[in-house]
C-alpha cells in the first residue's frame, strides 16, 4: 500500500502542517486552481481560509484578500508569518512610513498574499504598486458584507465589483458563514460572478447544543448567567446588546462572586487588545461582550455562549454561536429571550438606517463648517444633528455611504476629512440602500419566529439559510428535541445521587466500541430513570452487567450509570 500523499495534500502538510483536508476544502481548492469562481458557505471555524491560502501559494501571482476588519487581517498575516509564508497587510493602523514600505515591497512582488480593506483601493499609489504583479486570485472574506441584503452590510464592500474589474477580473472566491439564498444571489451580482459554483457545508455543528430560555427581566438574566458560569467548566462568552446593561450585569455577577471581563466598542483599542488577549489565553475565563467582540477570534475551547439579550438577526446569532466548541467538544449555546429586548433591537435598526434627508443634512453641515472642518470631530457632528441618544449610529453610517460614493474622503480621527464634491440633485435618495430598514426589521422578526418555532432549533436555522433537510429531521441537541423538562431536570440532577459526575466535563465523548453482547452502544440515546435524556459515550459490559458513561442532554456533564440498577429505555435521537 502506498501511503505517500498526493501533491495537493503534500502542499497542505508542508505549508500549514495539517494532515489532511476537511469537509469540502479540497473540492474548493481544486476548483480555484482550475480558474473557477466560487461562493463558499462554511460554518465559523471550519477552515475557510485554507480555501484561498493554499491556492495562493501554488498559483503564479498575488492573491488579494479583502477583509472587513483590521484585527482580522493582522491575525491572519501573523499566523502565516509564523509558518514562514510571504503575506502582508496594508491598513490605516500602520504608520505612514510602514505603509509606504509595504506598498513598495508589494510592487516588487515580495508577497504571495496581500490583505486589505476595500477602502485601500481609493489610493492610486497602492493600486499602481499592486498592479505591477499578476493578480492570480481575489478572495472576499466575510462576503455577506457585500450585500445590502446581508446582516452586516458595509457600503464600501458594495464597490467590490469595481475593485475586481480594476484587478482584471481574476478568479474570485467569496467566503462567508452566513448568507441566505437572497444574500447569495446579491453577492454573485455585486461581485459579477453569476456562474460562481456554490460550495455549502451548511451551518450544522453536531457538538453545539442550541437552547432558548424565556426570561423576564434582569433578575432572571443574571441568575441564569450565574448558574451556567458555575455549572459548566471552561471559557464562555455572554453577548449583550447594550453596553450599559453589560456593565450592570458585570457588577451584579461580581456581587455574586463571579468574575468576568468586559469588552465593548467604547473601550480604547489598547484595552480591547488586552481583554481579548487575556480571554484567548484563559482556560476558564468569562467574557461579557457586545457584538464588537468575536469576528476572526479563533479560540477552540469555548464551552458556552449565552445571548443575554436578543440578537438583531438569525445571521448574527448563528455567526456568534459558531465561535463555541471549535475543538469539536460539546458546547452550550443558549439564547435568553426577553420580549422587552425586541424594542432595543428596533432602536438599533432605526439608528443604523439614516434616510435620504439625514444624509443630505450631513453633507450640508460638513460644507457649512468650511475651513474649520479639519478641526471638528465626529462628536461635533453628532451633537449638531442628533439629540436623542449617543448610541445613534446614523452619522457613522451616513459618512460610510458618502465615502463609498467618493462624496466625502478622509476621517475625523486624523483630521483628514474633506468634502470632495457636493451632492447632485436627488443623489442622497440614490445612495441610501433601498428598503434596507425594512429588511433589517424583517430580520429581527425572524429572530422572534426562531424563538417561537415549535420544531427543531437546528432545522429552523437550516431552513432560514435555504438548506434542505427532511421535514421530520430532528437534531437531538436542542431544547425542543430533548424537551424542556429533560433539560431542566438535567440541570437539577448535576449533583444527584443517581449519577456519578465524570471528573472532566469538557472531555470529548469516548469512541469505544461496545462489546457485542452489550444492550447499548456509543451514540445511543437513552432516558434514564424516566427523566434524564443522555447520549451514550462509553460502554463496559461483563458478567456483572452493563455500565455506561453518558453525557446529559440537559447540562452536558458526563456521568456513569449502571444499567442493571437503573431503569432506562432506548430512544431515537428524534424521540
Amino acid at each position: 500500500m502506498n501511503d505517500t500523499p498526493d501533491p495537493l495534500t503534500s502542499a497542505l502538510q508542508r505549508s500549514f502542517g495539517h494532515p489532511a483536508f476537511t469537509g469540502r476544502q479540497r473540492e474548493v481548492v481544486e476548483h480555484v486552481l482550475a480558474g473557477g469562481d466560487a461562493l463558499v458557505l462554511m460554518p465559523t471555524g471550519s477552515g475557510k481560509s485554507i480555501c484561498y491560502q493554499l491556492p495562493a501559494l501554488l498559483l503564479d501571482g498575488v492573491t488579494v484578500v479583502l477583509s472587513p476588519l483590521i484585527a482580522l487581517m493582522q491575525d491572519q498575516v501573523e499566523k502565516l508569518a509564523r509558518l514562514g509564508l510571504a503575506a502582508t497587510f496594508v491598513n490605516s493602523a500602520l504608520s505612514r512610513d510602514e505603509r509606504e514600505r509595504r506598498i513598495d515591497a508589494i510592487g516588487r512582488g515580495a508577497f504571495k498574499l496581500v490583505y486589505v480593506t476595500p477602502e485601500r483601493f481609493r489610493s492610486d499609489v497602492f493600486k499602481a504598486a499592486l498592479l505591477r504583479n499578476r493578480i492570480a486570485l481575489l478572495a472576499v472574506d466575510e462576503a455577506h458584507c457585500v450585500s445590502s441584503w446581508g446582516h452586516d452590510f458595509r457600503p464600501e464592500y458594495g464597490k467590490v465589483g469595481d475593485i475586481r474589474a480594476t484587478l482584471g477580473d481574476p478568479p474570485t472566491l467569496a467566503l462567508t458563514a452566513t448568507a441566505t439564498p437572497r444574500t447569495q444571489e446579491s453577492i454573485r451580482a455585486t461581485l459579477r460572478i453569476p456562474d460562481a459554483r456554490l460550495f455549502s457545508l451548511g451551518i450544522e455543528r453536531a457538538n453545539l447544543r442550541v437552547f432558548v430560555r424565556e426570561i423576564h427581566g434582569a433578575d432572571d438574566r443574571v441568575a441564569r448567567i450565574a448558574e451556567v458560569a458555575k455549572t459548566l467548566r471552561g471559557p464562555g462568552i455572554v453577548y449583550m446588546a447594550l453596553i450599559q446593561e453589560l456593565q450592570r450585569t458585570h457588577e451584579r455577577l461580581h456581587a455574586l462572586g463571579i468574575e468576568a471581563a468586559v469588552y465593548h466598542g467604547d473601550l480604547s483599542a489598547s484595552e480591547r487588545r488586552r481583554v481579548q488577549r487575556r480571554f484567548l489565553e484563559s482556560r476558564d475565563g468569562l467574557l461579557l461582550a457586545t457584538n464588537a467582540f468575536g469576528l476572526g477570534v479563533d479560540k477552540p475551547d469555548i464551552r458556552f455562549i449565552l445571548h443575554g439579550q436578543v440578537p438583531g438577526s438569525v445571521e448574527a446569532y448563528t455567526q456568534e454561536i459558531g465561535r463555541a466548541g471549535r475543538d469539536g467538544k460539546p458546547s452550550l449555546c443558549e439564547l435568553l429571550y426577553d420580549a422587552e429586548d425586541i424594542a432595543i433591537q428596533q432602536r438599533f435598526v432605526e439608528w443604523a438606517n439614516p434616510d435620504a434627508e439625514f444624509v443630505r443634512r450631513v453633507v450640508a453641515q460638513l460644507l457649512a463648517w468650511g475651513d474649520t472642518l479639519h478641526a471638528r470631530s465626529s462628536d461635533d457632528l453628532r451633537d449638531t444633528l442628533l439629540v436623542k441618544s449617543r448610541g445613534d449610529g446614523r452619522v457613522e453610517t451616513a459618512l460610510a455611504l458618502l465615502r463609498a460614493e467618493r462624496i466625502v474622503d478622509g476621517a475625523f480621527e486624523d483630521h483628514s476629512i474633506r468634502v470632495v464634491r457636493e451632492l447632485e440633485p436627488g443623489e442622497e435618495a440614490r445612495i441610501v440602500p433601498a428598503g434596507k430598514r425594512e429588511r433589517d426589521l424583517a430580520r429581527l422578526l425572524d429572530v422572534v419566529r426562531f424563538v417561537r418555532d415549535a420544531g427543531c432549533r437546528k432545522r429552523a436555522i437550516h431552513a432560514y439559510f435555504g438548506i434542505d433537510v427532511a421535514a421530520d429531521w430532528r437534531c437531538g441537541a436542542c431544547d425542543l428535541c430533548c424537551g424542556a423538562d429533560a433539560y431542566a431536570s438535567g440541570m437539577e440532577a448535576r449533583s444527584g445521587a443517581e449519577a456519578e459526575p465524570a471528573a472532566a466535563a469538557e472531555r470529548p465523548p469516548a469512541s469505544d466500541v461496545a462489546p457485542s453482547d452489550a444492550p447499548v452502544a456509543p451514540g445511543d440515546w437513552l432516558r434514564i430513570d424516566g427523566r434524564h435524556v443522555v447520549v451514550v459515550t462509553k460502554v463496559e459490559s461483563d458478567a456483572r452487567g452493563c455500565r455506561i458513561e453518558a453525557q446529559s442532554a440537559g447540562d452536558f456533564r458526563f456521568r456513569r450509570y449502571d444499567l442493571s440498577r437503573t431503569p432506562w429505555e432506548k430512544l431515537r435521537p428524534d424521540a
